[in-house]
């Protein structure tokens, strides 16, 4: 199934929000499993420098087969919130970004706040943006953050696609990798801080997909039998919409902000592969240097890759008070959108 091209994209573009918030803390899990190309080419019919050459992935990260995606969660939780000064009993709410949940039900958000012992947290699960999951996760943070009553919030990114892969398909099996990422927003007393505009986007497609497992193909044998649970993907169609709608996104929230693309300090962006990433940089026509790289070394981490990037830099030092930055990712739906924030 494509692309429908008899409707309009939904298209929406907003205004910041006046209670300003930042980022108090990060934190990452990687599982401790790395695979290669190398190791790849020995059950794919591929090669370390075709890989390389298409995605630039050198290597990602798998998931022990005990453990499950609250599991990276709770981990990069107890980071970020160290990395904060936080107690989990501080938080008014754990929103958590996925569509490798543990399972239908109950809810991982759920799970990961008990596990934390965040017990008067609201949890709340962001799933079906796939990639995209994250900002969409961050702009519901943003707008629970202008309730006065609401200060401390855990923001999680995480996606474990190595379980929903086919191993014999060289096309997603190339592509993904395990990880968390966790931040927590707070709010600031530092005027102008936080969210200063956003852009969504979203057009319906079939090109990205997991057919089977829901009320329209519940799962049965011959569901199972066809591999009709494992992600399905067409690779250039998500390099055209990508390369296309990213740009587009991210010019046109930092055009809302009022800020020009050469006075945004960070483009924090889906890590999906080095090629597009590139691209998307290149149409953009910002320094390279602005916009930090994991996807060589996690692959596609799904929902938290853009979050990996954000934590290489806060660990780092860089982000500061005053820099402007963004949030940009593009997911299955297809749903894209760019938050443009400033840090307090």
């Amino acid at each position: 199934m494509t692309v429908t091209q008899d409707k309009p994209l939904h298209h929406h573009t907003g205004a910041g929000l006046p209670a300003p918030f930042a980022v108090a803390g990060t934190g990452v899990h990687l599982p401790p499993t790395v695979v290669t190309n190398e190791q790849l080419t020995r059950s794919l019919d591929t090669s370390d420098a075709w890989i390389t050459s298409r995605t630039g992935i050198r290597e990602r990260r798998r998931l022990a087969p005990d453990l499950a995606t609250s599991d990276m969660c709770v981990d990069a939780a107890h980071q970020a919130l160290d990395a904060a000064g936080t107690a989990p009993a501080q938080l008014d709410a754990v929103i958590v970004a996925t569509y490798t949940w543990d399972q239908p039900l109950p809810s991982t958000a759920l799970i990961v706040k008990d596990a934390l012992g965040a017990h008067r947290a609201l949890s709340l699960d962001v799933t079906q943006a796939a990639c995209a999951s994250g900002v969409q996760a961050v702009l519901i943070a943003a707008h629970l953050l202008q309730n006065p009553s609401i200060t401390t919030i855990l923001v999680l990114a995480a996606d474990c696609a190595s379980r929903i892969t086919d191993p014999t398909d060289r096309t997603t099996g190339v592509f993904f990798g395990d990880a968390a990422a966790a931040v927590v927003l707070t709010r600031s007393e530092t005027a102008g801080a936080g969210l200063l505009s956003y852009d969504l986007g979203s057009q319906l497609s079939y090109d990205v997909q997991v057919p089977a497992g829901g009320s329209r193909l519940p799962t049965s044998a011959s569901t199972l039998a066809a591999g009709a649970h494992y992600l399905r993907m067409d690779g250039r169609s998500v390099w055209n919409t990508a390369t296309t709608r990213l740009p587009e996104s991210i010019t046109s929230a930092a055009r809302q902000a009022g800020v020009p693309l050469d006075e945004i300090r960070h483009f924090f962006l889906h890590q999906a592969n080095l090629n597009l990433l590139t691209e998307t940089v290149k149409a953009m026509g910002v320094p390279q240097d602005r916009v930090p790289v994991t996807v060589d070394r996690l692959g596609n981490t799904g929902s938290a890759g853009l979050f990996t990037a954000l934590h290489s830099t806060v660990a780092a030092g860089g982000l500061q008070p005053g820099d402007t930055y963004v949030l940009s990712g593009i997911g299955a739906g297809f749903q894209w959108g760019t938050l443009c924030l400033r840090h307090a």
